[in-house]
């Protein structure tokens, strides 16, 4: 066994632990059981880390996302650390490599997906490893309860039973009591420690701004912050729409999603690591993992379906110690918007088993019989065939497979996606001659908004219908477009395929789990709601609302958010000296928001107030360069 502080200085280059990083590895390496509960940017990774490289053996390391295991890897290769990473599309043969490098090759790491612990060669070459720890990872996602309940992970409980010797850390940054009191049972802890250090970031200004024109506030933000951005929102394309209007704007932005391929992605993520871009607008998991210190500034322009969440994306801000902000830019809009996305598409008991009736019906299952055979489903026909809500269906069927009803692989449906690459005179003067694909591209066209700008999913079942073309010649003339370089087509068959589990009872086969599943839709509606309650309370110190949501006393201000620093009665009574001060400013020279309040030297959250005004009276306006002018 190698000391944890040289190990530390050695490899990471710091001269000493954060927090309870160091008792966590003194526990591990005693032989215990651990959960260890740390903010964002607290350090997770060591705690791991330092203990496997302090013993004899190999650490199995369980993750959620493939990017963030492709992350932590190629970290530790560049310190000369040997460590392996089970990712998608290993040939059997290359797995089977791979697994005996672990078992004979002094290897320290191997990560995998929860996943991979279904697989049967990778159970019986975990058993002949010399297994010195096992970490979970993001471990709420084992928790029916947790904001992101995955259910492979619980095959992590699988890993006790291979290896029972070995103790077992788990790591989360987002865990109330309920979901660590799960977290510990499902991982079947025995002798074990909890840490939990504070979740207390005192260097985050939180900040809720509600604006109608969010798109200018944005820019009035990213312009105001001269360090790294990140921009969390809820869609794919949403990451698309603000990156080129950031970049229309001239402020430097690129966007990231799980759909992009991973050339791309790695393109994206350097630019943006390495300072060439300063702004990424991003879907949620972006950031997981990876370690990029000077983040001066996250806003999320979207709610986030839960505290969790949001607490999550906004530590990845000053994880330097440095000031920073996390700022949510909302409206009366987005409060719809969050309900109908994560509320309205919840399937109530009396929806599911509608749905179990109609699967059954649907594949001609007889009432109590268990059919042995793999079925091919075409999930959006299934939906249209019975009008069945597409999202609401789907969530039914992610809960139907949870509670071990039916099994379903998650690649489901057709996905398609369009961009199309040329103007549309040469779009017309193209379909004079290929009459014939004119009623399929003047559907697509009515149908999806934005389709010339950004690859946009579509799709066919619905497009069939609407232009009365069958479905398979939709597919074909989308082929020839692509051909013809008219458009840019993604096409892949991802048809779900599902298994029954148990015989047909109808109604009964859900009344089994009936209470259950009401508990986490409620689960799920409070969490909804906890987040709109931050949200709308503007009286109760923002830091003091996120302490006592994860389980933490605070009975002090942060005196760093906006709740903290609202404008006083006498700021207000400043208010149009301020206003003044502006307009002597503007008539001078136009100067962005940075410049404004670098000059005034007034309080920043009333400068940008009493900007905002002077923006919705009409006295000033921004430039292309995104500087203040006055309104002559």
């Amino acid at each position: 066994m190698k000391n944890p502080q040289e190990i530390l200085r050695k490899y990471w280059g710091y001269e000493n632990f954060k927090a309870s990083q160091k008792p966590i590895i003194d526990a591990v390496l005693s032989g215990k059981d651990v959960l260890a509960l740390l903010p964002t940017g607290g350090g997770k990774s060591l705690c791991y880390q330092i203990p496997a490289m302090a013993n004899e053996g190999l650490c199995i390391v369980v993750s959620p996302l493939i990017a963030l295991i492709q992350n932590q890897v190629q970290q530790l290769k560049a310190l000369g650390i040997k460590s392996i990473a089970l990712t998608g599309g290993i040939s059997k043969e290359e797995l089977n490599n791979l697994l005996d490098n672990c078992v004979y090759g002094n290897y320290k790491f191997l990560y995998l997906s929860p996943e991979r612990l279904q697989q049967e060669i990778v159970k019986d070459r975990i058993a002949q490893m010399q297994v010195s720890l096992l970490a979970i990872d993001e471990a709420h996602c084992i928790s029916e309860w947790g904001n992101d309940f995955r259910p492979a992970y619980l095959n992590c409980a699988l890993l006790r039973d291979i290896k029972p010797e070995a103790p077992l850390i788990a790591l989360t940054a987002t865990a109330t009591a309920k979901v660590a009191h799960d977290i510990t049972e499902n991982l079947q802890f025995r002798e074990h420690q909890i840490f939990k250090d504070s979740f207390n970031r005192e260097n985050i200004y939180f900040g809720v701004i509600w604006e109608e024109n969010k798109q200018k506030r944005l820019i009035e933000l990213c312009e105001n912050s001269d360090k790294s951005v990140i921009v969390y929102v809820r869609s794919r394309r949403m990451t698309q729409v603000l990156t080129a209007y950031l970049n229309k704007k001239n402020v430097s932005a690129t966007f990231y999603h799980g759909g992009i391929p991973k050339e791309e992605k790695e393109k994206k993520l350097n630019s943006w690591l390495n300072n060439e871009v300063r702004i990424m607008v991003a879907t949620n998991a972006f950031g997981m993992g990876i370690d990029k210190a000077d983040v001066s500034l996250v806003v999320h322009y979207q709610i986030p379906e839960s505290l969790e969440n949001y607490y999550q994306e906004a530590g990845r801000a000053g994880r330097n110690g440095l000031p920073a902000k996390a700022i949510l830019i909302t409206n009366k809009e987005d409060e719809i918007q969050l309900k109908n996305q994560f509320l309205k598409v919840l399937p109530d008991i009396s929806f599911l088993k509608q749905l179990y009736n109609k699967l059954n019906n649907y594949f001609q299952i007889p009432y109590g019989t268990l059919p042995e055979e793999t079925y091919p489903f075409r999930f959006e026909e299934f939906c249209d065939l019975y009008q069945l809500n597409s999202p609401m269906a789907y969530n039914g069927l992610r809960i139907l497979d949870q509670n071990s009803v039916i099994s379903l692989s998650q690649n489901f449906s057709r996905k398609t996606t369009v961009q199309f690459l040329v103007s549309k005179n040469h779009l017309l003067d193209y379909l004079e001659r290929h009459q014939r694909l004119a009623p399929l591209v003047q559907t697509i066209l009515r149908t999806y908004g934005g389709i010339f700008d950004f690859e946009t999913k579509i799709n066919t079942l619905l497009i069939s219908k609407k232009a009365s073309i069958q479905e398979e010649k939709i597919i074909n003339a989308l082929a020839q477009l692509d051909k013809d370089e008219i458009i840019r087509l993604k096409a892949s068959s991802r048809d779900l395929e599902l298994v029954f589990l148990v015989p047909r009872e109808d109604n009964l086969t859900i009344n089994y789990f009936s209470k259950k599943v009401e508990a986490q839709l409620q689960t799920k509606s409070d969490k909804v709601d906890s987040m709109l309650a931050y949200i709308k309370n503007a009286k109760l110190c923002r830091n003091r609302q996120l302490l006592s949501y994860f389980g933490e006393k605070s009975y002090q201000n942060c005196n760093n958010c906006d709740v903290c620093n609202s404008p006083t009665e006498l700021d207000m009574n400043n208010f149009r000296a301020i206003k003044n001060e502006i307009i002597e400013l503007l008539q001078q020279k136009e100067s962005n928001s940075r410049t404004i309040i670098k000059e005034l030297q007034q309080n920043e959250f009333l400068v940008l107030k009493v900007l905002q005004k002077l923006l919705e009276e009409g006295n000033i306006s921004i430039n292309s360069k995104n500087e203040y002018n006055l309104q002559r």
